[in-house]
């Protein structure tokens, strides 16, 4: 962007000194020339999971949760450790993941709800947050410029039913799931939308996804919850769609994008998973006091919505395979942000977050590093892991340059390509990260990590190398560094009238 501010040139006007910046880029022939086994180009499969925390998955050092499939594809593909999200919540980590844009560029920079709580479950014309504008360009758009057949099935959030942000108006030709993210709040939901058209589901009974257990019920017996459950489970319907879309189109390239709400509260799964976890961990019955629906045993159910969600994930695995599309596609998984802190999660009993600070909505390591892992035979190396930082603004440069795409002028990314093809050396780096939110600023400079809490307070300052977990602010001792992460907070951003850091 011509209003990025450069780090280099940051360095020249106060003296600093040099800095070591990788310039290079990986040219798109080198990808051409590579061995890719006679198939055309690949396709690509990008699943991003709801408030997922780093410490997650049992790849990513989890113990009590069962994540068995996810962990093989660690296994034979690459871990990322210092990959972020775009934002600490939902819908603007959502828009700087399609836009690739950072949200002190991004249109949608926070959860804007567009029903003002209303009745939106029986109501679509309250469905729906803030929309993407009919101009915005998306990793769809681009790809279906190159030809490929898109999908998303899912979670949206950028756009409710008629809105300019639907997903077949922002370059999807397949769209399956919840447009809002507030209907997104029940598994067992009365509806879905495909293409635009509202889906009823059969057996799921209208109710508030957001109540507490009468005072008059039993807490342990199970009859007491029947209420808050449905015969069609969301995220099964979405994972057998899923599996449709790849079926239909294994002839052809395609970009399948699962935007899963899992494991987002409420805490809602079938029985047959939950059972998986009976008497697994000390329970104590979660009664809806302060958000989302009750649970008699919310450890077990939380953990069995991921399960059960990693087993899907092993379908889609397992078809691949079988339709002999496995050699010729790309699979990356991540997260749309860090674990949360209210529903009857408990991310403090699962180390949700690892060794690192903060939970979702907080812009600390916690609520926005994210476990990511890329899965491509014969291109990625098998069980290997990378550090290099990066985010999700990175992922429209990097399809690009997978698909040989044009990479759009006013993208904040910069292609991974290079680090999953193990060429560290040619891969570019950031001269730094940005994001906002909500008054909160953050920036990540090499090992630096800065943090304010609220503009126009003063900045925080980590050294991510010697402290992971933001324990010890040392802006005081390095002037230098905090005054350089200081002018990208005021000058590596854009005003935004709907979403702004202060009354500005």
């Amino acid at each position: 962007m011509s209003d990025r501010l450069h780090r280099r040139d940051f360095i020249r006007q106060v003296g600093l000194g040099t800095a070591a910046l990788t310039a290079s880029s990986f040219s798109t022939a080198s990808l051409s020339s590579c061995s890719r086994g006679g198939h055309g180009r690949p396709n690509i499969i990008f699943i991003l999971a709801d408030d997922l925390g780093y410490a997650e998955l049992g790849s990513y050092g989890q113990e009590k949760i069962r994540t068995p499939n996810l962990d093989r594809l660690a296994e034979a593909g690459m871990r990322f450790t210092q990959h972020y999200s775009g934002s600490p919540v939902c819908a603007p980590s959502r828009c700087v993941l399609l836009t690739g844009q950072h949200t002190g560029h991004s249109f949608i920079r926070g959860n804007d709800e567009m029903g003002d709580r209303g009745d939106v479950w029986r109501d679509p014309a309250l469905e729906g947050q803030r929309p993407l504008p009919a101009d915005t360009v998306t990793i769809g758009t681009l790809l279906q410029q190159e030809g490929y057949v898109t999908g998303a099935i899912g979670k949206w959030g950028l756009g409710g039913p008629g809105s300019t942000g639907e997903p077949n108006r922002q370059g999807f030709d397949h769209w399956y799931g919840y447009l809002c993210q507030r209907v997104a709040h029940n598994y067992y939901p009365t509806h879905l939308w495909r293409n635009g058209e509202k889906e009823l589901l059969e057996g799921n009974d209208y109710f508030y996804p957001h109540q507490r257990l009468p005072a008059d019920r039993d807490p342990l017996d199970p009859d007491s919850y029947r209420e808050y459950s449905g015969e069609e489970y969301s995220m099964d319907l979405m994972m057998e769609d899923a599996l449709r879309f790849i079926s239909e189109n294994r002839e052809q390239p395609f970009f399948l994008y699962l935007p899963f709400p899992v494991p987002h509260a409420s805490l809602q799964v079938p029985e047959d998973s939950l059972e998986e976890y009976r008497d697994a961990f000390p329970e104590t019955p979660y009664r809806g006091e302060k958000s989302y629906l009750p649970h008699r045993a919310p450890r077990a159910a939380y953990a069995a919505m991921i399960t059960r969600m990693d087993r899907g994930i092993g379908e889609i695995m397992s078809l691949l395979t079988e339709l002999g599309l496995d050699e010729n596609t790309l699979v990356v998984f991540t997260s749309d942000n860090g674990p949360t802190f209210n529903g009857g999660t408990d991310s403090g009993f699962f180390e949700s977050a690892g060794p690192l600070r903060g939970l979702k909505v907080s812009l600390q390591e916690g609520g926005i590093r994210v476990p990511m892992i890329a899965r491509w035979p014969g291109m990625i190396e098998p069980g290997t892991t990378c550090d290099h930082i990066s985010a999700f603004q990175d992922w429209m440069p990097t399809l690009m340059e997978v698909t040989g795409g044009e990479v759009p002028a006013d993208t904040d990314g910069l292609s991974l390509l290079p680090s999953l093809l193990g060429h560290s050396g040619r891969q570019q780096a950031h001269d730094y990260l940005y994001w906002e939110h909500n008054g909160q600023q953050a920036v990540r400079s090499g090992n630096w990590k800065a943090f304010r809490r609220r503009v126009p307070e003063p900045i925080e300052l980590y050294d991510l190398e010697q402290d992971l977990a933001e324990s010890t602010d040392v802006a005081a001792d390095y002037p230098a560094e905090a005054a350089w992460i200081e002018q990208i907070m005021q000058e590596g951003r854009t005003r935004s009238e709907l979403f702004p850091l202060i009354r500005e």
